[in-house]
Parts: C-alpha cells; sequence; structure tokens
C-alpha cells in the first residue's frame, strides 16, 4: 500500500499519538503529509497545534472552527430524530466522526492527496466511522491506520519513537483516555476498565458531583422551531451557543452523567462515563414538546426507528442510504415541533412542567374531568368491544 501512497491527509489532535503518527507516515512510508485539527468546541487551546504540526514535519496544516457545523448539521439532525443508543448513551463521540471525515475528504481532494489517516486504534468504533464515512464520499481514496499495521506496541514504543524524532512531549500524564467536544465527554480507560469499580473523583469536568449540585432548583425555558432549539431564556441564540449554554447549566446541576456498559459494533464489550448536560436537557425539552405536537402514530412510528438511527450513527454509517431515509421522515414528522417548554433543573434531574406549541394537539374540551359537550363517554362501550373481539376468540378454549 506504501508503494502507491504519496501524500496523506491526517486527523490531528497536536497529541503524542498523532504527533508520532505524523512522523512515522514520513519516515515509514515516505509520504507528504497534511494535517486537519477541528475545533469542535472541546474547549482546548489549539493556538500552537498548527506550529507543533509543521514543526513535526506536515507540509500544511490545517486547524478549522467547525462547530457551528457541528450543532447545525449533525447534532440537531440526530436531537430531531430523538437518537440515543443503547437507551442512554446520546452519541457526543459518534456525531463528531462522519464531520471530520468529510474535511478531511475535501481536503484530500483539493490537494491530491492519496489516502487519509487517523490514529484509532484496532478496538474501538472510531476506526470505522472514520473510514466508512471516506468510502462513502471518496470511495477513491484509500485510508492509512497505523495502529493496525505499525511495530509500535506499547507507550513505552511511542515515547522512544518521539524522543528519537525531536517530537516535544507533554510532562503531563494521563489518568483516561478522553475525548471531548462541546456535546460531550468520554472517560475510558483507568479503573474504568473494571466495571466492578467505582469512577474516581477525576472522571468529573463537564459535571459536577451530585453531592455539589445546588441544593435549589433552576427553571430555564428552550423555544423550538421544527424541532431546533433556537433560544434559551427567550434569548435567540447559534446552535453551539445553545449547546454550550445549556451545558454551563446542566453541568452546574450534574446533569448528563452516565457510568454505562456498552456494546461496541467491533464486538467487545466496553466501560464508559460520559458526560453530556447541555444534550440532555435537549433531549428531554425536545421528547417533551414532542407529546404536544406529534400525532400518535407518527411519534410511535418514528419511535419504532431510533434504534436503528441511533446504531447507524453509532456503527459509523452517518452518510448511509438507511440513515438519510429516516431522517428524511424524521424531518417531515418535526415540521409543526415549534414551541417552547420549561424546565426544573434539579440535582441531576431534568423535569419538564410545562410546554406551549402554536401547533398543540392537545384538546381541552375532550381530556378535560369535567362536563363537557364533545365527548359522549357512551361511545366508549362499542370501541372497547370491536377491540376485545378478537381476544375473546383467542382466549374461548382458556375460558372453557
Amino acid at each position: 500500500m506504501s508503494k502507491n501512497i504519496k501524500k496523506v491527509v491526517l486527523a490531528y489532535s497536536g497529541g503524542m499519538d498523532t504527533s508520532v503518527i505524523l512522523k512515522w507516515l514520513q519516515v515509514e512510508m515516505g509520504c507528504e503529509v497534511i494535517t486537519l485539527t477541528c475545533d469542535l468546541g472541546q474547549g482546548e487551546d489549539l493556538s500552537g497545534v498548527a506550529d507543533k504540526s509543521l514543526r513535526t514535519g506536515a507540509i500544511k496544516a490545517y486547524v478549522e472552527n467547525v462547530q457551528e457545523e457541528f450543532a447545525r448539521d449533525y447534532i440537531f439532525p440526530a436531537y430531531r430524530a430523538g437518537a440515543i443508543y443503547e437507551s442512554r448513551y446520546l452519541l457526543g463521540t459518534s456525531l463528531a466522526r462522519p464531520l471530520i471525515a468529510k474535511r478531511l475528504v475535501e481536503i484530500a481532494r483539493e490537494h491530491g492527496a492519496d489516502a487519509i489517516a487517523h490514529g484509532c486504534t484496532g478496538k474501538g468504533n472510531d476506526q470505522v466511522r472514520f473510514e466508512l464515512s471516506a468510502m462513502a464520499l471518496a470511495p477513491e481514496l484509500k485510508t492509512v491506520a497505523p495502529w493496525r499495521i505499525w511495530n509500535l506496541k506499547s507507550r513505552s514504543e511511542l515515547i522512544a519513537f518521539a524522543e528519537k524524532h525531536g517530537i516535544p512531549l507533554s510532562t503531563s500524564s494521563k489518568q483516561y483516555s478522553i475525548d471531548n467536544n462541546m456535546l460531550h465527554l468520554s472517560f475510558e480507560g483507568s479503573e474504568l476498565e473494571d466495571p466492578g469499580q467505582e469512577p474516581s473523583a477525576n472522571s468529573y469536568i463537564m459535571t459536577v458531583p451530585l453531592e455539589q449540585a445546588p441544593d435549589k432548583a433552576e427553571y430555564i425555558t428552550v423555544d423550538f422551531e421544527k424541532g431546533d432549539p433556537v433560544a434559551v431564556n427567550g434569548e435567540k441564540l447559534s446552535p453551539a451557543e445553545i449547546i454550550k449554554t445549556l451545558n454551563a447549566i446542566g453541568g452546574k446541576h450534574a446533569v448528563g452523567r452516565i457510568d454505562i456498559v456498552e456494546n461496541r459494533f467491533v464486538g467487545m464489550k466496553c466501560r464508559g462515563v460520559y458526560e453530556t448536560p447541555g444534550g440532555t436537557i435537549l433531549y428531554q425539552a425536545h421528547r417533551d414538546l414532542e407529546g404536544i405536537c406529534l400525532d400518535r402514530e407518527v411519534m410511535h412510528l418514528r419511535d419504532s426507528l431510533i434504534p436503528r438511527y441511533a446504531a447507524a450513527i453509532y456503527n459509523g454509517f452517518w452518510y448511509a442510504p438507511e440513515r438519510e431515509a429516516i431522517q428524511a421522515l424524521v424531518d417531515e414528522s418535526q415540521k409543526r415541533v415549534t414551541g417552547q417548554v420549561k424546565m426544573k433543573i434539579y440535582k441531576g434531574n431534568v423535569l419538564p412542567v410545562s410546554r406551549t406549541s402554536p401547533y398543540s394537539l392537545f384538546n381541552h374540551d375532550l381530556a378535560t374531568f369535567e362536563r363537557d359537550e364533545v365527548y359522549n363517554q357512551a361511545d366508549a362501550s362499542g370501541f372497547i368491544r370491536l377491540n376485545g373481539l378478537r381476544i375473546i376468540g383467542h382466549r374461548q378454549d382458556l375460558i372453557k
């Protein structure tokens, strides 16, 4: 493969792993390397990343702010769909990968590169997400995954390689493998590799521990238009600003932290701790508003597709036809999901307390317990009788 690859675009974080990969692509594969670093709202100082990339040997270094695109074109569509994997994971890492892959492909085509490269290990889901996305967008490009082909098998070997080639190393040691962006932060490794151990106090960054959350509840409002949030507490905000604003509120109240063992696409179970404070508020608010805006059968149909849609994202099929087809149905269902939800945020809980919409399907005259002139309660007898006919027939032999 290396003989046919002369120029590569590398997904680059600036950390030790991707810096070693950059140099390895040069010295072991003889490639020119272009790097891409995406600012996804992870809150890191990226001011020195481009310079480090160039000093390590890249011929060009891109550092791009894609926060608004990430929120608008990836987070919001997934949350319109109510996407949640295995009933708990709100897909924070999964949603970022197709965007990074798209930019890798675009830059590769712009510069006539032969391949893209990533620093994912052979055990994880991200390798699949990057590569399936690249295959969908640019099947002519190859993918280089060094962790699957090189001889560097341990952290000490990576450090030795970095020192040999003059790659500057951070003096700080990391307890966890961390992935973060504006939507979430994930922790893996260390004591978390044992599902029987409680996470340490160091695994709190976006959220405070429950014991440190305020003793007083906070009330907020979130406004939606066609299924997308547009304002928090009456203030119109951009998509990225909405996520960040809700992160600050949720994090302060210990909202959105989960400790799970999930099923990876590659076949193993993995334990992780995820913090998704703003996303959790957004998810709950949106679901609540749908309660008054969506027709029953439309809601049930969409809900039946959530596991398929979420699995498509988790497994790397963002650009696959099934995800796009489900998205089209979802977006049609969301045309009248417009209104406001008032939420009570308290001690890790997100509690909707009121909701209003100009498209509300809630009919007070039908639902009231007071006297009404609309609903004839006697009609329920025939309805129940007709629905019971098949049950009577099915159970006759047992009754006898």
